[in-house]
């Protein structure tokens, strides 16, 4: 499986510029609705992404759960996350029916409340 479509990276490097945007305006950071959720079948991670860097496009910012139970934001390589394979050996997928309903700061918060990502 893909784990980003097309429309899904354009809509990453869309959210990626306006990102850059504000900062270069000197404004506050947008809090976009996650675009895409990723995790493992077989294990514990799960990724929500809501931008792709537009002057390096292997990395995404999201809201990472690696299964530790502290879910942090930060930025990841999707290199890497290809490359990440559960217990069983199966790669990460995509959830095809997430559906987002809020920003990822409240994503954030309600996983540090959990210990984890509940999407």
């Amino acid at each position: 499986m893909k784990l980003l479509t097309n429309p899904i990276r354009e809509q990453l490097l869309r959210n990626g510029r306006l990102q850059q945007e504000c900062s270069e305006a000197g404004g506050s950071d947008a809090d976009f609705v996650p675009v895409v959720k990723l995790f493992t079948p077989d294990a514990a991670c799960t990724w929500l992404l809501t931008e792709l860097d537009p002057d390096d496009p292997d990395i995404a910012f999201a809201l990472c759960d690696l299964g530790f139970g502290c879910p942090e934001l930060g930025c990841v390589r999707i290199s890497e996350i290809e490359s990440v394979r559960g217990r069983l050996g199966l790669p990460v997928e995509r959830d095809r029916h997430f559906h987002p309903d809020k920003p990822l700061s409240a994503y954030a918060r309600e996983a540090r409340a959990r210990g984890h990502i509940a999407a």
